[in-house]
């Protein structure tokens, strides 16, 4: 009787641009220092800096990468496009994980503002168990814009969002799940902004930071197919890459635990869900901790309550950077090098880090402030809109 062979399983992200590279490595060595027996495939494309490129080669074989290059992804013709920030552009590129990983049985897709922080690999067989083909096991979007954000939809209100009627510890295995296709709405011929607002149509949005999947040439050619015939609904869309998978998937996703997709703002806007020691991965959203140091009191990020998880990004980069410099092949002065060009220094050191006024470093830092009136930053101290 033949053996069947035994499923691969990989996790993949995306890098386009430098800014993202120290995010990308502390991907890597947080997926391997927590155990992860998979590799992490980086697809990147030609745009992206040669060093950058570099840094990532020589992380190949200590951080079991397999390194992809990709061609970018836009909406076909001249359709206008409706982006929250200009950044969002690249985004549309991580539809390429469904072209580049065909090779493979399950993926799981994390964004290069990911830190891992338990072991993520039970996605795979619970995956490979329960999920049918052409279907995506993901996390919700949190709705709550507690911050009031003027860009965001009259629906997104805690009272709507599907992390608010769960709480520790049934988050963790009885998430809320998306509601099926039913006849009460459009059947998704007109998009998700044909839905009735409120939690009919809110508990459908996925957020795109992590997503398992189960790759087949039949969802390839269907996924790239839909998209490049769909150039007006692709315009709609101010979250490009998870307002897509939202409405390609609609009634055939499932829905993860929160601690999959953990995203920061969640620490202090669901505090009844959150546990700290439950963090699988850990979801960087709007401004990155690489940009700037945690400051001695404490205060970090967009607005000044992310001290805690930056802090934890910070400690595993430095476990990161003493590790290469420590490693006798030779080879990670010159990493440690490359990488610190996109980290914030340390207090009252400049010299080899981040200079401040990359524009790129500044669209995901400080200057992130602008994300909630849809600016971004064009060049140091000149605010455009997207």
């Amino acid at each position: 009787m033949a053996t069947r062979s035994p499923q691969r399983h990989a996790y993949v992200t995306l890098i386009t641009r430098a800014s993202y590279l120290a995010g990308v490595v502390l991907l890597a060595d947080t997926l391997r220092r927590h155990g992860s027996e998979h590799p992490l495939i980086v697809l990147y494309t030609p745009k992206l800096p040669g060093d950058a490129v570099r840094a990532l080669e020589l992380e190949v074989p200590r951080r079991n990468l397999v390194l992809r290059r990709c061609e970018h992804l836009r909406p076909p013709g001249d359709a206008p496009v409706t982006l929250i920030a200009q950044r969002f552009e690249d985004t549309w590129t991580k539809l390429r994980v469904f072209e580049r990983c065909v090779d493979f049985d399950v993926v799981c897709y994390l964004d290069a503002d990911v830190a891992v922080f338990r072991n993520p690999d039970p996605v795979f067989a619970r995956a490979a168990r329960e999920l049918p083909p052409g279907w995506l096991a993901a996390n919700h979007c949190c709705v709550c814009n507690r911050d009031g954000d003027p860009w965001a939809p009259p629906d997104w209100r805690r009272e709507n969002c599907a992390y608010t009627p769960v709480s520790h510890p049934g988050g963790l295995s009885r998430p809320t799940q998306p509601p099926p296709n039913d006849d009460d709405d459009d059947g998704g011929s007109g998009g998700l902004d044909a839905v009735p607002e409120g939690p009919s149509r809110t508990h459908r949005l996925l957020n795109g930071g992590m997503f398992v999947f189960r790759p087949t040439p039949e969802l390839r050619d269907s996924l790239l197919s839909f998209f490049d015939a769909n150039a007006a609904l692709l315009s709609t869309f101010k979250f490009p890459d998870q307002d897509f998978l939202a409405h390609y998937f609609r009634g055939r996703w499932r829905a993860l635990g929160w601690q999959y997709n953990a995203l920061k703002t969640m620490r202090y806007w669901h505090p009844g869900l959150w546990r700290d020691d439950e963090v699988v991965c850990l979801h960087y959203i709007v401004d990155k901790p690489w940009t700037r140091r945690v400051g001695e009191d404490g205060v970090a990020g967009y607005k000044g309550r992310d001290g805690v998880t930056h802090r934890w990004w910070w400690e595993a980069y430095k476990e990161w950077e003493a590790g290469r410099l420590a490693d006798s092949g030779g080879d990670g002065p010159e990493v440690v090098k490359l990488v610190r060009k996109g980290v914030a220094p340390p207090l009252g050191v400049s010299d080899g880090w981040f200079d401040g006024v990359d524009p790129d470093m500044q669209a995901i830092g400080a200057s992130v402030q602008g994300f909630a009136n849809n600016q971004v930053p064009a060049a140091p101290g000149v605010m455009t809109k997207a």
